[in-house]
């Protein structure tokens, strides 16, 4: 991951994503860990340090998806292109389950996507319990 990334580029990354996961909606209070910046594409893989192949990630999602560009839809068997937050609408791929707690793949895009980066991991989802507790709810579509 590039460690310096220009205060023009990151504040535009700040602003895109909300100051949240551009993968789960986790935000920095939610999980106590700063955001990380997620390259869509690698740059192993020959992805660019851009505003179009970066997002903000939390550090789970971030290492969950590691190196990953595709990920095996659990409904078809299929591999699928991962969610790429610069491209598709969030709530087009995945919402949220009656408890606000668990991210739901609407799509072959959106379930593979909640499979390989853990989105519903039991450190996420707990920490999910505790802010619903405290008044916290999914952002707004």
């Amino acid at each position: 991951m590039t460690r310096y990334l220009p205060a023009r580029l990151r504040e535009q990354l700040l602003a895109a994503d909300d100051q949240r996961c551009a993968y789960c909606h986790t935000t920095e209070a939610n999980t106590g860990q700063p955001m990380t910046v997620d390259h869509i594409v690698p740059q192993a893989q020959g992805g660019p340090t851009t505003f179009d192949n970066l997002c903000y990630a939390c550090r789970r999602c971030n290492e969950f998806k590691g190196s990953a560009t595709a990920g095996h839809d659990p409904l078809t068997g299929e591999t699928i292109v991962l969610f790429n937050p610069r491209t598709r609408a969030w709530t087009d791929h995945f919402s949220w389950d009656a408890s606000e707690t668990h991210i739901v793949g609407l799509t072959a895009v959106g379930r593979a996507t909640v499979i390989a980066l853990n989105m519903n991991n039991e450190v996420i989802v707990d920490a999910r319990r505790r802010w619903m507790g405290a008044g916290w709810h999914p952002p707004e579509p």
